[in-house]
């Protein structure tokens, strides 16, 4: 049987296990799916006993995903290494442990659903773990990224990180009455809307020809999806987002397709 689970601190709350146990059903696949809670402090014990016990692999959510990348005994593939952040690890065969950001396809994948991304104006709010994995993803597919961030150096420091691989420009957030009517994508990265019944982007801004990501998932309608489906918007919410990065890191696991309809079926019947 293999081994794979999850760590963070919270992680309770996960709904990864439920979603993997169902790709497991679908595809055979002989495998169990643990949540495991870790203090920030025992990152590095965490990873090294995790390879010690033969568990196969492992996602990682917060607060943990770049002390992960950080870590010397992991090798990072191309995105995690250009995010700064792990959220999957593949022990594999060897004493190598590979890490990657799923986060990255994830969202993208989500969005690709209603749009393409190429040659389009993304309004991005955030500057935080999520909005680098989104930002970079979107700017290596040939969008030009408008990161407006409550802290605008942050803004300004991830859109010259992205500048590298693509366009990008950094804000304070007052800038999204200007450039978010004028976008063609419309993203929320940060966790607002998830504990309060607020949008972090103005209701009026919002147009029919916007496609609206929010990738809070708790609440799966958040009031900046309600705020967009009123004003015609298509919208998408952060379920897909989740979907995909599981699918993603289940793909890299098993070296199998993903089933990615039982997997959102499952994640939707616990949300």
């Amino acid at each position: 049987m293999k081994l794979y689970g999850i760590i963070g601190n919270p992680v309770e709350h996960s709904l990864s296990p439920p979603m993997h146990a169902a790709a497991y059903e679908a595809t055979g696949v002989d495998a169990t799916y643990s949540k495991y809670r870790v203090e920030e402090g025992d990152v590095a014990d965490a990873v090294r006993g995790a390879s010690a016990l033969g568990i196969d692999g492992l996602n990682v959510t917060v607060p943990h995903k770049q002390a992960v990348a950080a870590l010397d005994d992991v090798v990072l593939d191309g995105t995690a290494e250009r995010v700064g952040a792990v959220n999957t690890l593949d022990f594999g065969e060897s004493d190598e442990v590979r890490g990657y950001n799923t986060d990255a396809s994830g969202a993208l994948r989500a969005l690709e659903r209603e749009t393409t991304v190429e040659g389009k104006r993304v309004a991005l709010v955030g500057a935080g773990g999520a909005a680098r994995a989104v930002a970079f993803a979107l700017a290596e597919e040939g969008a030009t990224v408008a990161i407006a961030n409550r802290t605008e150096s942050k803004a300004e420091a991830l859109a010259d990180e992205v500048n590298e691989v693509g366009a990008a420009g950094g804000y304070g957030l007052d800038v999204l009455e200007k450039v978010v009517p004028d976008a063609d994508i419309v993203v929320n990265a940060t966790t607002v809307g998830m504990e309060e019944d607020v949008s972090p982007v103005p209701a009026d801004t919002l147009r029919e020809h916007h496609v609206v990501f929010d990738a809070v998932y708790t609440p799966l309608e958040t009031r900046l999806l309600r705020d967009a489906a009123e004003a015609g918007a298509t919208t998408v919410d952060g379920a897909w987002m989740l979907v995909y990065q599981g699918a993603e890191a289940f793909e890299i696991w098993t070296g199998q397709d993903a089933p990615v309809e039982e997997m959102n079926e499952a994640l939707r019947a616990e949300l």
